[in-house]
């Protein structure tokens, strides 16, 4: 099915001013003639998402693990069985890094072909599906484990306006792009070129989830696999109200330290955002790699914290960032890398160079996003799946289901699930002592990889196909 064409515009961006390591920019734009473009491709059968207020509730899954919180928890009653749907998995053009979405009757899932589907929830048939341009091959990037590029992050829904936001990276002029899709049909509502001033599309990866607040869509971007070339990690926001001006935070770093762990950025109930950071280039002085950031609404640099090893993780690969922080309900801040650490931090003051409220070794190493029910957090890791035990200046591990590479766990009810990424299993455990509960095989499954729910169902990419179960 091929895209249809539609014109694009050259983006020229204009520096307006620069602000506590926030830069704000405008977007001018000229035609450029015309370009494999966007577009609903085949018929479109309508889906139902509920918008206004109100629309937020029990059934949607509108961003990374659920809501802003990113808990990923689904509250349903205890879960006593778990039934293939669909007669079978929907068949996608492409594989699948992001996280489906859920709204009304449909779920929504983005692939690496850089296409979007909108798919019955019921019944697993496409309602519409959506062509956003060719991906990028692994071949004109300097490195990187993922072929092609097109839509890695996980997109988020507006609820308000009934608009799906999407990044692609597309091989036209090579750059990563907002697509804003209408969640009724997959028509085109906006579209706006989102890499950060000063960088080099080729050199970035968008592999975090967004995140809608403060009016605003925020991107994040890290390096490729095998951090190659020159980049950094930045935060791009782009209003939802339709203005050009986008605003912009890089890690005042002279290379590295990118955003690229799955639950990206993580929003706090004030509007501030959190997120981490890997390794920086540094050898003496601290630049902010390996660290936890706080941002202001508009990107400006409000407080982080680092370890005091901050210096031997640079310079040993060891990304304090290859796990999302998660925000706990007493205001406290949970994080972990890939030293397998944990730390606890105070919200309200991270704290700088070893201000941590408490420490404890976790695991071999934490990769993806984490699920949260109260002050317990669920860390995959390379070892097992993790349950953490917080209180206000402590923690430690519950349980563990240990023997095998875990990919980002979700909650419904009394099961905590999370894919076996070595053997493409989708495994369930009980949420009190992390007994295995459910198994299923999947056809294939990709890095960090996150089942999602509704409060009967439950949805999980496997490579290049959906999978959804009746739960009951």
């Amino acid at each position: 099915m091929p895209p249809r064409t539609r014109t694009l515009v050259a983006i020229v961006l204009v520096v307006i001013v620069g602000v506590a390591g926030a830069t704000t920019y405008l977007l001018l734009t000229r035609p450029m003639g015309s370009a494999p473009g966007p577009g609903p491709t085949g018929p479109v059968v309508p889906a139902f998402c509920p918008t206004g207020a109100g629309a937020d509730g029990a059934g949607n899954w509108t961003t990374y693990h659920q809501d802003n919180s990113r808990a990923g928890v689904e509250a349903t009653g205890p879960v006593t069985g778990a039934t293939p749907m669909w007669g079978g998995p929907v068949s996608l053009d492409g594989q699948v890094y992001a996280e489906p979405l859920v709204c009304g009757d449909a779920v929504y899932v983005a692939t690496e072909e850089n296409m979007v589907y909108a798919i019955n929830a019921t019944t697993g048939s496409i309602l519409w599906s959506d062509a956003l341009g060719t991906s990028v091959p692994q071949s004109d990037l300097p490195c990187g484990d993922i072929n092609p590029t097109g839509i890695t992050g996980t997109p988020v829904i507006d609820t308000a306006t009934g608009i799906l936001y999407v990044v692609a990276f597309l091989a036209q002029n090579l750059h990563h792009e907002l697509f804003g899709l209408s969640v009724t049909n997959g028509t085109i509502e906006s579209q706006v070129a989102v890499d950060a001033p000063g960088s080099t599309p080729a050199n970035e990866q968008q592999r975090g989830a967004l995140a809608l607040a403060n009016g605003f869509v925020y991107v994040p971007y890290g390096g490729l696999f095998g951090d190659c070339a020159q980049y950094w990690g930045f935060v791009v926001g782009a209003p939802v109200n339709g203005s050009s001006v986008l605003r912009s935070y890089q890690v005042p770093t002279t290379r590295e330290a990118g955003i690229w762990a799955a639950g990206g950025v993580q929003v706090a109930p004030n509007g501030s955002l959190f997120v981490a950071t890997g390794n920086g280039a540094s050898r003496s002085t601290y630049d902010f790699g390996d660290s936890v950031i706080e941002l202001s609404p508009t990107l400006a640099e409000v407080g982080a914290f680092a370890p005091v090893n901050w210096l031997s993780l640079n310079e040993n690969d060891q990304d304090l960032g290859s796990l999302n922080p998660t925000l706990l309900p007493d205001g406290n801040v949970f994080m972990a890398g890939k030293e397998g650490v944990g730390y606890l931090l105070d919200g309200a003051d991270l704290g700088g160079v070893g201000g941590q409220l408490g420490e404890n070794d976790v695991c071999a190493g934490a990769y993806g996003g984490t699920a949260h029910v109260g002050p317990t957090v669920f860390v995959p890791c390379t070892n097992g799946l993790f349950a953490v035990a917080t209180t206000a200046t402590n923690l430690s591990v519950a349980w563990s289901a240990t023997g095998f590479d875990a990919g980002s766990p979700i909650v419904t009810g009394d099961v905590v699930w999370a894919v076996n990424i070595s053997t493409s299993d989708l495994l369930g455990f009980n949420l009190t002592t992390g007994a295995i509960a459910f198994s299923f095989p999947l056809a294939g499954s990709d890095h960090f990889l996150s089942p999602t729910a509704t409060p009967d169902s439950l949805l999980v990419a496997g490579g290049d196909e959906l999978y959804a179960y009746a739960l009951s």
